[in-house]
């Protein structure tokens, strides 16, 4: 379970598929012109994340490798009708608000981009869990856009006007309103040094990568896999050789020790074996003495 917290808090913070991996960039500048279409637009993807992760993860074994990729989307794209015939029948509003971005959650890189990097290879509970936390990730995201988009653009949140007419800012609702909001919301996270997909200067991150998001070739790319597993692989051979060299030291100061204790022990050694050898000859001296001293009498 402690894994399933893991994967959420992973997607949520460490991981977050739009501010700090910069994916679904579509969806993101689109539908973010109110917090409402964000959050709208967010639970509809994080339905989608959850159940494609498991099913694939649950199939992983059965399907072949060479059609994998067109297997997912068939996955995807009957959860995402699924889910727009839920949307169209019980929010028409948001449907109609949404559009087009409903059906094209089936492109959605995030989506593609977990089924290929993780629940093609791991089991169906914590793929489910990590489509949640990706999922809640990409509608915190989307809900904080809208919400700056909204406010500053619009005067309202959540549809309740809380600031005048006069002091609104228009252009922030509009299609380059979207490009403007998520670069001040990237500047912020440049300043201060957090991972993002533009600061290339963040401290190392404990993904796989490094987390160093600028120069990242993609992590569904077969090329960035095959990065990651010499990378892996030298951590390896690093981590072999810093253990050898340690046992090998730890040896060689046994053996410093060793001789030390000998070349200490050695005087005492060589006197004690000269006393040995002296012993006969004090014996032998002590029985003449005897023997002279009985002839006296």
């Amino acid at each position: 379970m402690n894994k399933c917290v893991e994967r959420i808090y992973n997607g949520i913070i460490k991981e977050n598929p739009t501010f700090v991996l910069m994916l679904g960039m579509c969806p993101t500048l689109a539908t973010t012109t109110s917090a409402i279409n964000g959050l709208g637009m967010g639970l509809s993807t994080t339905a989608v994340l959850m159940f494609s992760n498991m099913l694939i993860s649950a199939l992983r074994n059965i399907i072949p490798d060479r059609v994998r990729i067109p297997a997912f989307i068939v996955v995807v794209a009957s959860l995402v009708t699924i889910v727009q015939l839920l949307i169209q029948g019980y929010v028409p509003a948001l449907y109609s608000a949404l559009g087009i971005y409903i059906p094209l959650i089936v492109v959605n890189c995030i989506i593609l981009g977990r089924a290929e990097a993780y629940a093609c290879k791991n089991p169906p509970l914590v793929s489910f869990f990590d489509g949640l936390g990706m999922g809640l990730g990409f509608t915190c995201s989307l809900t904080v856009i809208g919400m700056c988009r909204e406010l500053l653009g619009a005067g309202s949140f959540f549809g309740i006007e809380i600031i005048p007419e006069q002091f609104h800012i228009s252009i922030l609702i509009l299609a380059p309103g979207a490009l403007l909001t998520l670069a001040m919301l990237s500047a912020i996270q440049n300043k201060l040094k957090l991972p993002c997909a533009t600061n290339g200067d963040a401290p190392k991150s404990d993904l796989a990568c490094g987390g160093d998001c600028l120069h990242c070739a993609g992590c569904a790319g077969m090329a960035n896999h095959m990065l990651l597993a010499e990378k892996k692989a030298e951590e390896a051979a690093a981590m072999a050789a810093a253990k050898k060299a340690a046992a090998e030291k730890a040896l060689a100061a046994k053996k410093a020790a060793e001789a030390a204790k000998a070349a200490e022990s050695a005087p005492e050694k060589a006197e004690a074996a000269k006393t040995a050898e002296s012993a006969p000859e004090k014996a032998e001296a002590a029985k003449t003495d005897e023997a002279v001293s009985e002839k006296k009498e």
